[in-house]
């Protein structure tokens, strides 16, 4: 089993006994099923979670959004305070959100650090972790506005001098 698999797998077996997760998965009642292996398909009459999609390129999310069927449903979830993309790729969940949020058929859920389900740690680590990029998002404002206002200062005296 490919590894980036595992954490779905662990929460099927949660949900279900093995024998049952085993027949479900025989008989397609539940596929598990890479991305990349979504193009060209139409899901109709499935219920589709999307998971990790903070890691979807726009044009990976608006293929698997372009694939839902007539009477299909589907979940994307996703974690924009954890993208693995490199550096010069953006998260097509951020521009999915700002281009899709108001269409009627789409609902959009925020949680934050009080929703967690994890070991009861988690929740004050993800509150220190968003005042800490609160802060440096203020520093890094501030220096900008410190830089433009030094720019300005320069440009006047400048002028001043001519």
């Amino acid at each position: 089993m490919d590894p980036y698999l595992r954490p779905l797998y662990d929460a099927l077996e949660d949900l279900f006994p093995m024998d049952k997760l085993k027949f479900f998965m025989e008989n397609n009642t539940i596929e598990v099923a890479p991305l990349a292996f979504m193009r060209g398909r139409t899901l109709d009459n499935s219920f589709i979670i999307l998971d990790e999609a903070q890691n979807c390129t726009s044009p990976q999310l608006k293929m698997f959004l372009t694939r839902l069927g007539p009477n299909a449903k589907c979940i994307i979830t996703g974690d924009l305070t954890q993208i693995d993309l490199p550096p010069s790729q953006t998260s097509g969940l951020f521009r999915a959100l700002d281009i899709l949020g108001n269409i009627e058929g789409i609902g959009v859920v925020y949680l934050n650090e009080e929703d967690v389900v994890r070991h009861r740690l988690v929740k004050e680590i993800i509150k220190r972790y968003n005042e800490s990029d609160e802060r440096i998002k203020e520093e890094m404002a501030r220096k900008k506005a410190e830089k433009l206002a030094m720019a300005e200062q320069r440009k006047t005296e400048i002028q001043d001098r001519l």
